[in-house]
């Protein structure tokens, strides 16, 4: 790939469904473009509500044209009625990307922080004090949901295919790879340190 690669990132929820959209070029440096959270009342009806996340999810697509979408994969909980909510959420964003011709993928909460902070246990203080580091933002983003969702968009671009068309695709590194897997180890690290 040449270029930058645009990916909308979505921590999907019913109350909150966090959306986040990076631009990644080919030497893996982020660049935040839009984070937000689409949050719909706990007491309006289902229907209502999906239907809220959708319009949402269409009206970032339509104002910020991703290349890709990335949503979190829904994992088990105790609570049943919070995991049906975050996958009906998910089959919607899965829905949108089908219905723009947009790849999807999904990533496991231990993947994404695994991607950001190279520890897939990581707090959520971490992952946000991670994503503006990357990001090279002034704060964390705030709430978590919109910090969850730039992380899910960064592990999709990458983790994903085709990003980098170096020397990384002979097997090798490029010396930014190099550096940014250094800082990665280094930051891992400090990380395993402070826990």
């Amino acid at each position: 790939m040449t270029g930058t690669r645009r990916v909308l990132g979505i921590d999907p929820g019913l109350t909150r469904c966090g959306v986040g959209v990076v631009d990644v070029d080919p030497m893996r440096r982020g660049t935040l473009v839009h984070v937000g959270v689409i949050r719909t009342p706990v007491d309006a009806p289902i229907g209502e509500r999906l239907a809220a996340v959708a319009a949402g999810i269409r009206a970032v697509i339509a104002e910020h044209t991703p290349q890709a979408v990335a949503v979190e994969r829904v994992f088990a909980q105790q609570n049943s009625h919070t995991v049906m909510g975050t996958a009906q959420a998910s089959g919607v964003a899965l829905l949108i990307a089908a219905e723009h011709g947009l790849p999807a993928a999904t990533h496991t909460p231990s993947e994404v922080k695994a991607a950001v902070t190279g520890y897939g246990s990581a707090d959520k203080k971490q992952v946000q004090a991670m994503i503006a580091r990357i990001l090279r933002l002034d704060a964390p983003p705030q709430p978590a949901d919109a910090a969850d969702a730039l992380a899910i968009a960064l592990c999709h671009a990458w983790r994903g295919p085709g990003l980098v068309t170096t020397a990384a695709d002979a097997g090798g590194q490029t010396p930014a790879q190099k550096a940014w897997a250094d800082a990665e180890r280094v930051a891992r690290t400090y990380l395993r340190a402070r826990a």
